[in-house]
């Protein structure tokens, strides 16, 4: 049984997600116990798969016992076993946390909620599990058009929103398969392996060349890689809560995870480094990106909006991270895929917590959260500290990591916009907790945060708190372990010859 987990991983959720979808007909309550349950099982089957993977090596499975290049294979590694566990760990948490907020912020489509929720993280499990280019763009329509339907149920703006983010990832996902395209004409194949095993042959083939190029650009715009993150922040800041402590943490990074895997496994690492040295232009994408949207940052004050260009900064940090392109770098680069997302999933959760207490999600929000939501200022404290880098928090290494490779590669630029975005951070977030200490008016009014005289005074319920602190507890547990899971886990994921 266990050889089908890699399927069933996959299957699972997207059968359930119809099933939730046509059920909600007859029982809207449903969607959720559904919903948990799948992703529950989700989690079950990607621990059984990252320890088979690191007890016996790679796991390869063929989808309806179709031997590639014919058929579609699935390929797991250790770069793609913590990806998945990433994604239903994050995902079940995430799912569990938002039964509140949807019944509050979608009464009447609860049912469609669950169903696409779940038809997202379909999608997010099959990019990391394919070994087959047409396929990963199949699953990554199927992940696009899911998380445009999840993000304009929000707010007045989300609709707009949506839509800009529905024409800008067309043109991404143009891109990448005008890129898919350009490799088939030449190659006569779309697995990933066999790919690695044609293109040595043809690096100087134009085709080759327009592919390569297509496909970065395409995974760029879909990553929100500056310049081409413009659709990020309305999309992140007016979609409902739960869709944004799902939408931001998972889908930037899934698209980090396969531009390393294009370029590294299906191109293998000379062509871009030694050939192209397309890396020395992602050193510079990536020092623009952390500046640009740090400074970004500095500017807002909503909150969501604030976090949605810290997420612009943490691109900048992995795109960097790869296109420094040695050993040191690529591990904090993989290592920060990981605490990233799991960073901003706990952020996205205290913007969840705050708004189900106050209905908005401004900064001024904020107020006094330290005396009338305690263990809410826990969580926050903890994210805000991983996202500043400070020990013994999971933000600490991955950047630290970064950092010694950029030393070593001789990266100033790099560097310096590390530390820098750095006391930015410091200074973002600062301002939160400035706003959260603020216990107290000298003047009668609605201001006042005193817990007898404010009517949202308190925590948000614990089926939502639970998870946050939950994902609190993660960041802190991942930084004390940070060795154990370098040593065991990051350190085979980085790709061969770095």
């Amino acid at each position: 049984m266990s050889h089908q987990f890699p399927a069933i991983i996959v299957v699972l959720p997207l059968v359930v997600s119809f099933f939730i979808f046509f059920s909600g007909w007859w029982v809207k309550r449903a969607g959720y116990p559904l919903a948990v349950g799948a992703l529950i099982c989700c989690v079950f089957l990607s621990f059984s798969i990252l320890i088979s993977v690191l007890g016996k090596g790679p796991i390869h499975y063929w989808l309806g016992g179709w031997e590639p290049p014919w058929g579609i294979e699935y390929r797991i590694d250790h770069l793609n076993a913590i990806m998945l566990v990433l994604i239903s760990g994050l995902s079940m948490l995430v799912a569990v946390h938002a039964k509140k907020s949807v019944e509050r912020e979608l009464p009447a489509k609860t049912a469609l909620f669950w169903s696409l929720f779940l038809l997202f993280i379909t999608g997010l499990l099959g990019i990391c599990i394919t070994a087959d280019l047409f396929n990963l763009f199949v699953l990554l329509e199927v992940t696009s058009l899911s998380g445009y339907s999840l993000i304009a149920m929000g707010e007045k703006r989300a609709v707009y929103a949506s839509f800009r983010y529905v024409v800008i990832g067309t043109m991404g996902a143009s891109f990448y398969l005008l890129g898919v395209g350009y490799l088939y004409i030449a190659t006569g194949s779309l697995n990933m392996a066999d790919l690695s095993q044609l293109l040595p042959d043809l690096t100087e083939s134009k085709a080759i060349l327009a592919g390569f190029a297509f496909i970065l650009i395409g995974l760029g715009i879909k990553m929100a890689l500056f310049p081409l993150h413009g659709w990020l922040p309305d999309a992140y800041t007016y979609a409902p809560s739960a869709v944004s402590a799902v939408v931001a943490p998972l889908m930037t990074k899934v698209m980090a995870y396969a531009i390393i895997r294009v370029m590294f496994t299906v191109f293998r690492t000379e062509f871009p480094i030694s050939i192209l040295q397309v890396n020395d232009l992602m050193v510079w994408f990536g020092t623009l990106a952390i500046l640009f949207g740090g400074v970004m940052a500095l500017s807002q004050r909503d909150f969501k909006r604030m976090l949605s260009y810290v997420i612009v900064a943490e691109i900048g940090y992995i795109v960097g991270g790869i296109g420094v392109a040695n050993f040191t770098a690529m591990q904090g680069a993989i290592f920060h895929i990981v605490n990233d997302a799991i960073m901003m999933a706990c952020l996205f959760l205290v913007a969840s917590l705050v708004m189900y207490r106050t209905d908005g999600h401004r900064i001024a929000d904020f107020k006094g959260i330290f005396r009338t939501m305690p263990f809410t200022a826990f969580v926050f404290t903890v994210g805000a500290l991983a996202v500043i880098g400070v020990p013994p928090t999971c933000g600490f290494f991955s950047k630290w990591y970064l950092l010694l490779g950029g030393i070593e590669a001789h990266q100033w630029g790099f560097v310096t916009a590390l530390l820098v975005c750095t006391l930015i951070n410091v200074a973002l977030f600062f301002r939160v907790f400035d706003r959260g200490l603020y216990v107290h008016s000298h003047k009668k009014g609605p201001d006042i945060t005193e817990p007898s005289n404010n009517p949202h005074a308190g925590e948000a319920p614990l089926s939502m708190l639970l998870p946050a602190i939950i994902v609190a507890l993660a960041i802190l547990l991942i930084g004390i372990f940070n060795q154990f899971i370098v040593t065991n886990v990051i350190h085979f994921a980085v790709p061969v010859g770095l």
